[in-house]
Order: C-alpha cells, then structure tokens, then sequence
C-alpha cells in the first residue's frame, strides 16, 4: 500500500509546489516578487502534489500546459507540455515520480491529449516511462569580432528593437506563423507569462529585435548581454525565429552587428540552422554540444500515427507499451492509411523507441543498430527508414 496520494492541487498551493521543484534543483525558494512574476505561468488544475502523512505534507510535484505539437506534415496533434517534475530529496525512490506519472497519464488520456513532451534535468530518468528523445539540439559560439557576412547573404526587411513589457504581446502575435518544423510546440498564455517573469529576473536587461517583412513580423530574437569577466561581453541568444531566409540573415546581420560583444552564444539550436554558411569564415561558428533537446510520449499511438506524413511503400510495425496497454499492438502505416492489423510485423519496437522515431530525430536503422528495435531484415529496415523520413530535422525551440 502507497504511503503518500496525489491529488490536483489548488491555486494557492502552487507556490510551494514551485519552492519544492526549486528545492530539488538544489536552489533557494523564490522570493517574493519572483513568484508574483510567476503565479501566472501555472495553468489552473494541471498541477499534480504527491502527499505524505495526516493532514498531509508535500513531497512531489508535475505540472503541465495544454499546448500543440507540429508533426513531420504540418498537421498538429494536441500536446502536453509537462514540466516542474520534483520529488523531496528524502522520499525519492519510493514510488512518488511513478505515481505522478500515472495519474498524469490518466488525465492526459481523460482529456484526450495525444503526446506529451518534456526537457529531462537526468536522462535516465524518463525512458521507463515511455518517453524518448523526440528531438535534438546544438550549441554554439560565434567570434562575433571575426565574424564577417558574405555579400551574398540575403538583404531585405528591417530590424527594430522592441521596448518595454508590451514586447511580448507582438512576439505571442508573430510566434504562431513561425512554429512551421516539426518537434515545435504552440506556445499558450501561460507560456508567455512565464517568459515574461524569465526575462525579469535577472540583473541583465532582455533585449528583443523584431524582423519586418514585406507583410507582417516574419522573425524575431530574444538576448541577453552578460559579462562574465572585465573587459569582455557575451551576448546570449535566448529565443530566435525566423520563417524566410531574409528574416534569419537580417537578424544575424543585426547580432553580429551589436557593439561591445565579443561572443555570441546560442543554446538548444537545431541542427541544420546554418549560420556558419552566412559569415566568410565557418571557423568563428564552433559547435559545443550536440544533445537531446525535449522527450516525446506518445500517449495515443493510433492518433498519432495517423496524424503525420510518410514517404514509400506501408509497413507492419508492432508498438508494446506497458503503461498504456490500448496502444500495444501491431499498426499498418503508409502515406494513404493507418489501421490496426495482427500481420507479421517487419518492424516491432517499444512506445519510446517510437517516440525517437517519430518526428524523425532518429532513424529505424539507428535503432535497429542498437538494439532498440527489431526488423524482419535489411529490406524492413531500408522501408522503414524511408516510410519515417523527414525533409527537414525536428525542433522544438521552446524552453518551458
């Protein structure tokens, strides 16, 4: 029998759910005005507490926000966006993260939301619970004192710095024509409300230049300038979309050309993004990491299978997923159908090796390679990389 319960919990209980998220990243709780920022970012009744004893004290918290994501197509499927995942430091490993998920689980079916999504502080953590790496990211810095645009880079729009708290009212408006990739999420009010109290808490200003098309807003950068020692700045890229290749060379054009910054550092890019090819020499653009950037759940397979796009000849594919029994089973996937079938699969592999697959930031083969699926030989491994091909890489680009 379960020595704790999990319950929604109110409005008034989501700051200490923050504090005990905070606690288990090992920071201090938030201070006042911080969580005067922040209340607003808690979407009402998606905060889970898991309670211990009589009337009962807080040991582990999830919360999540009702978003949509883009699959490989362009159509959207409805997503949670699940985050603020902590357990107290001295009841870890008795069963309280499980329990959080099952009964987010259970909601998110109860609602209907086909995936979930989230950023995992330890990557070992998630895999049991059917998520898997939906997409992935890399890092870089750039010499912004070497860096030179070659001529040839597209020229076109404007650029303006936007002012004050109004700035993130015209980036919630210009975001949805942007979220284009597959992997990126809608971004709801909380989220705004939560990047807004992001942008405030730190003793550097948030700067945000906007890219003006010949028609509306068709890109936009969020950053801050640090400066981690005397004598030298840093400028941080935060938050950039662009949705043509004048937008993405105009607002390069406009951060290579920030004075007194030395370096430019961009976090959880995608991968194909190519700054390197704007500037005369590639060497200033280094890469530093290349990672998982959000895990995908796939909580209704059938809704989810149906929902993207695929290239060649349909293939049987067998899914076992022990959390959600309804979505074990074998499917037929094509470009003209997705059915349930009991064929002989020529490919079976778990719901988080779905998930991998899925907005296509691995290939069949790779995991076929590894051990994490099982073909019916090297032609159902060949369909099968072609059926879940991409034309291009999935991103998320959204922290939350």
């Amino acid at each position: 029998m379960s020595d704790h319960r999990i319950r929604v919990l109110r409005d008034d209980e989501h700051r200490a759910a923050m504090d005990l998220f905070r606690a288990s990243l090992h920071l201090k709780p938030a201070e006042d005005q911080e969580w005067t920022r922040a209340a607003g970012a808690f979407q009402p009744g998606r905060t889970l507490g898991a309670f211990a004893g009589d009337p009962g004290t807080l040991i582990g918290t999830a919360r999540s926000l009702d978003s949509e994501l883009t699959v490989p197509g362009g159509r959207t499927v409805p997503l949670a966006a699940v985050t603020g995942v902590g357990v107290r430091a001295d009841r870890t490993r008795r069963g309280v993260l499980t329990d959080l998920m099952r009964t987010q689980f259970a909601d998110f079916a109860e609602r209907g939301v086909v995936a979930a999504t989230l950023h995992a502080s330890e990557a070992v953590i998630y895999g049991r619970f059917g998520y898997g790496v939906g997409t992935l990211a890399r890092g870089c810095t750039i010499d912004r004192t070497r860096a030179r645009l070659r001529p040839e880079v597209p020229a076109g729009g404007e650029v303006r710095l936007l002012d004050g708290d109004a700035a993130f009212d015209v980036l919630s408006a210009a975001y949805p024509a942007l979220r284009t990739r597959p992997g990126m999420m809608a971004r709801p009010a909380h989220w705004w409300t939560w990047a807004r109290a992001v942008a405030g808490r730190g003793d550097e200003p948030t700067s945000i230049a906007v890219h003006q098309g010949p028609g509306d807003i068709d890109g936009f950068v969020v950053y801050t300038v640090t400066r981690p020692r005397t004598g030298s700045a840093v400028l941080r890229v935060d938050d950039l979309h662009a949705a043509t290749a004048e937008a993405f060379a105009g607002l390069w054009r406009f951060l290579l050309s920030v004075d007194l910054v030395d370096e430019i550092r961009l976090g959880e890019r995608a991968l194909d993004e190519p700054v390197e090819l704007l500037v005369t020499d590639p060497r200033v653009c280094t890469v530093t990491e290349v990672a998982d950037e959000t895990w995908l759940r796939l909580l209704d397979v059938p809704t989810a299978l149906a929902a993207r796009e695929y290239y060649g000849d349909p293939l049987v594919i067998e899914v076992t997923d022990p959390a959600i029994p309804a979505n074990t089973g074998g499917y037929v996937v094509g470009p003209d159908e997705v059915r349930r079938t009991d064929a002989p699969p020529a490919l079976r592999l778990g719901v988080d090796a779905l998930a991998m697959i899925y907005l296509g930031a691995w290939r069949p083969s790779q995991l076929v390679q590894t051990g994490r699926a099982q073909a019916a030989g090297a032609d159902a491994v060949a369909a099968a990389d072609r059926l879940f091909s991409t034309r291009t890489p999935a991103w998320c680009g959204t922290f939350f």
